[in-house]
């Protein structure tokens, strides 16, 4: 699947991504400023926050139970849109899928 990750300031980082993977794993293996994932997923840091595009929120949905918790811990804004990338996984259905990388 290819996505897209929307840069602060501008400027935009393209791969594409192996279904299976999370979008954490997939932004720091392709030098995704400000997606840290401290905690290698284990939804316990909030670093890897991002954005959904407006028009893949409802395919992407919405955080579980723990993943609201921690949102409320991000560095940056959290809105409607926020979400963990450790808690997204890759697949065909997403592929197209545009993230914004919260300015912190």
């Amino acid at each position: 699947m290819h996505v897209t990750w929307k840069l602060p300031g501008g400027g935009a980082i393209e791969a594409d991504v192996d279904p299976g993977l999370t979008l954490m794993e997939a932004a720091v293996a392709n030098d995704v400023p400000d997606v840290i994932g401290e905690c290698g997923g284990c939804l316990s840091c909030a670093t890897c926050h991002v954005y959904v595009d407006e028009g893949w929120r409802d395919k992407v949905g919405g955080p579980g139970e723990t993943e609201e918790v921690m949102l409320d811990m991000v560095a940056g804004e959290r809105t409607a849109a926020s979400r963990l990338s450790c808690q997204i996984e890759a697949s065909e259905a997403l592929d197209g899928l545009v993230l914004i990388v919260p300015e912190v």
